[in-house]
């Protein structure tokens, strides 16, 4: 069921907070101002983010949330595909907006840490190919390509960027 109104709600033209209302009132969870004081920070985000950073970011902002509210909303978000749950590799959790967002797939450098996104058709046809034959009904895919920024000098200097 929850995939259902996953599809159909996401494909509407609604927007995000009557997508997420709506969630909500379907899974019986509370509607709070606080949710949608997440929901509205992290469709703001720019690319990947983690779920301190957005706290952070939100406590920046003067908000009173908790980091509890943070990490619980994020989770209800992914699972009504308002945001995707990523991981590249490095043990940490990110998310990212799904909202009217083309599919996508991820180049990410092992040393300083870039992601970069791109779109290849041709992946999309593949993922279809391969549901279909094997009958198999896709809810979404994730391509990440592991490697090392070709500009290795570029990289140093983002990688010491990163580490402060």
């Amino acid at each position: 069921m929850l995939r259902h109104f996953q599809n159909r709600t996401l494909n509407s033209g609604k927007e995000p907070k009557d997508i997420f209302t709506e969630y909500l009132k379907s899974g019986n969870h509370r509607i709070t101002p606080e949710r949608f004081e997440v929901l509205n920070f992290a469709l703001n985000k720019k690319g990947h983010f983690a779920a301190d950073e957005l706290y952070a970011d939100m406590k920046k902002n003067k908000s009173n949330i908790s980091r509890a509210t943070v990490y619980n909303t994020l989770e209800l978000l992914v699972d009504c595909q308002l945001l995707v749950q990523r991981n590249f590799g490095d043990g940490k959790t990110t998310y990212e907006s799904n909202f009217k967002r083309k599919a996508h797939d991820h180049l990410i450098c092992t040393n300083c840490g870039e992601i970069i996104e791109f779109s290849a058709p041709e992946i999309e046809e593949i993922v279809k190919r391969v549901c279909d034959e094997l009958g198999f009904i896709p809810s979404g895919y994730s391509f990440n390509i592991f490697g090392i920024c070709k500009d290795e000098e570029s990289c140093e200097i983002k990688k010491r960027k990163r580490n402060g």
